[in-house]
């Protein structure tokens, strides 16, 4: 007999009731897609993990006083309040998000890939590498839309929430970034593969 997992909705509803072991279950699901996009905005590990912490703070405070609101997804809700999260820090410190590696950090080791040979990995990390060093020459709106869709993997209505921004401005953006990125490849004969 198949047993099938709870939905989000049904773990917080069981968390509510006094599961502990359902907001794990929540936490367990969501936790790394929550903690890389918080990564990506803050480039330092100690400050993404604080910031991670204060974001599950902020959303069981939330589900306890029963303020959650059950119409948008969890995680698009708990990206959101990352998110905000990250912008509080960064006008508080006046600093930019960089995309770069760290030594115990790099956002493509959570992305699925094939296997590939040391020639290939070589080739993928230098590549990597590359498009790392243009995204981070974008201007701040482009670069923060390039990180939300291809890094956190969030679709462009939820950019647009979360940035409060019209969808056609979060494409725009997007597409003004894909623009520059090529005219940057071309301008500085960057050889991608």
């Amino acid at each position: 007999m198949q047993v099938t997992p709870l939905n989000d909705q049904q773990l917080i509803a069981r968390y509510l009731e006094g599961d502990e072991r359902a907001f794990e279950e929540l936490l367990n699901r969501h936790q790394q897609k929550i903690y890389t996009s918080i990564y990506l905005f803050v480039k330092e590990q100690s400050l993404a993990e604080d910031i991670f912490q204060e974001v599950f703070i902020k959303i069981i405070d939330t589900l306890r006083k029963g303020k959650y609101n059950h119409e948008g997804k969890f995680l698009q809700w708990a990206l959101r309040i990352s998110y905000n999260m990250c912008v509080d820090y960064f006008r508080r410190t006046k600093r930019r998000p960089q995309v770069s590696p760290t030594e115990t950090f790099d956002i493509f080791d959570v992305l699925p890939l094939t296997e590939e040979n040391a020639e290939q990995t070589i080739i993928r990390s230098q590549t990597h590498d590359k498009v790392r060093k243009l995204v981070n020459m974008l201007p701040p709106e482009q670069r923060e839309v390039v990180i939300l869709r291809h890094y956190a993997d969030m679709s462009f209505k939820e950019i647009a929430k979360l940035t409060r921004v019209s969808i056609n401005t979060a494409l725009g953006r997007m597409r003004y970034a894909l623009i520059n990125i090529r005219k940057m490849v071309e301008e500085k004969e960057v050889i991608l593969q």
